[in-house]
């Protein structure tokens, strides 16, 4: 993994084009930078909870970095992580965008909008047109996932999950 995004292998998930990378790290305000470089694993899981989102095995969250297909972080000038965005997939027909999280404390200043203009940059500049893209809204997190043209499934389908013991 480099740069939030595996590297390429054969079969692997679309990766960002050298054009899409060399946006690079950018500063966002005087307090918060974007890049995307993952998380650690810890602070990964400090701020999905921090944030209000479940927790998850650690293991499994050292895996699931490694396998983002591309990730956005944003930062303080401390390198505090304060927010992130990932999109994982099959690297053709089906990506999810997923783990949003804002840290409660920088919430109310626009970061969740930019982590999502992030991900809709590069869905829209290097997933394939046919591709699905999907999202689990919580709450009124729905309105920001509308603002970037994702609607509601319902009645045509319904989301489900499975989720083991």
């Amino acid at each position: 993994m480099k740069n939030g995004h595996r590297q390429h292998a054969e079969n692997d998930c679309y990766f960002p084009s050298a054009a899409f990378l060399g946006k690079g790290e950018r500063q966002l305000s005087e307090k918060i930078i974007l890049s995307h470089d993952l998380p650690t694993p810890e602070e990964f899981q400090q701020l999905r909870i921090k944030a209000g989102l479940s927790p998850r095995n650690p293991e499994a969250i050292a895996k699931a970095l490694q396998n983002s297909c591309f990730c956005v972080t944003l930062r303080t000038q401390e390198k505090v992580l304060v927010g992130m965005g990932r999109i994982i997939g099959d690297g053709g027909t089906a990506f999810q965008i997923t783990d949003i999280a804002v840290d409660p404390n920088y919430q109310g200043q626009g970061l969740g909008k930019k982590i999502m203009r992030e991900l809709h940059l590069y869905i829209e500049q290097e997933i394939p047109t046919a591709a699905y893209i999907s999202l689990i809204a919580d709450g009124p997190a729905k309105e920001l996932y509308r603002q970037f043209g994702f609607t509601e499934t319902m009645p045509e389908s319904t989301g489900m999950y499975y989720k083991r013991s």
